[in-house]
């Protein structure tokens, strides 16, 4: 059912996305034309995009302990390494974005709600060595392999955390003065998208950007994706279909924008 609800939603958003030239708001112009339309390549990507090919072909299993709404592709707790980075990881174009968007915003502490391989991680981390990734993970096997993927890299700004978000998140949250970029991609039901969300708001500031993936998944997660939209403080909204980018800039008018992607 989910699959049927995406696929309608796709083509809904496909009549309905604009481009650059339907775009007055001038912050919304400059990040769609310059960070989020562009394919700007970095050198990274290539090592990153290596590494998912050989998880691909990898032949470890690994005992997965989910916490989420789960997989629309992947059933059973004993799962190959190598479906988990072709179904479960964030695509290399939508990963890439978050690249560019972290590389253009600059945040210095960065949530990451749901580790997986690692794949995104490394995408969040690689812009700059000054900034902080703190990725959440409730699979032990599965962490282990991203932790292992990190030290490939030799990446030294990511703190991961395992357990369940639920008790996880609300306990760092205590440690850190503010949140500067959040990607919100854990259980993806309406109840918990919502929690997560009101939780990382109360750490937020007027530039503190917030990534949700996986808008449309359901109808659940449309519900939440709904909500937020409408929160009072939310005063910009970017649906690229995969990804919802949510800012908080409270100069700017109350907009919300479908572009395409």
């Amino acid at each position: 059912m989910d699959k049927v609800f995406s696929l309608f939603r796709y083509l809904y958003y496909l009549i309905n996305a604009k481009d650059e030239h339907s775009l007055h708001s001038p912050f919304v112009y400059t990040l769609y034309t310059e960070v989020i339309s562009p394919p700007n390549q970095y050198y990274i990507f290539q090592k990153i995009e290596a590494l998912r090919e050989s998880l691909k072909a990898s032949g470890r299993t690994i005992c997965v302990k989910d916490f989420g709404a789960g997989s629309k592709s992947l059933t059973g707790k004993i799962r190959k390494v190598s479906d988990i980075a072709a179904r479960s990881e964030k695509p290399a174009r939508q990963a890439q974005a978050l690249f560019r968007l972290v590389n253009y915003f600059k945040p210095q502490t960065i949530l990451e709600l749901g580790t997986s391989l690692g794949l995104t991680t490394l995408y969040l981390a690689s812009p700059s060595s000054k900034n902080k990734v703190i990725s959440f993970e409730g699979c032990p096997e599965t962490l282990s392999i991203a932790q292992e993927n990190f030290a490939k890299f030799g990446i030294k700004n990511i703190e991961t955390v395992e357990g369940n978000l639920d008790e996880t998140l609300p306990q760092k949250l205590k440690q850190l003065n503010k949140v500067d970029f959040v990607f919100f991609d854990a259980n993806h039901r309406y109840a918990p998208t919502i929690s997560y969300f009101h939780q990382c708001l109360k750490k937020a500031h007027e530039d503190s950007v917030f990534v949700f993936d996986d808008i449309h998944w359901s109808k659940e997660m449309e519900m939440a994706w709904n909500e937020i939209k409408a929160h009072p403080e939310v005063m910009i909204t970017i649906d690229l279909f995969f990804l919802g980018l949510v800012f908080f800039r409270k100069k700017q008018p109350k907009q919300h924008f479908v572009l395409k992607f």
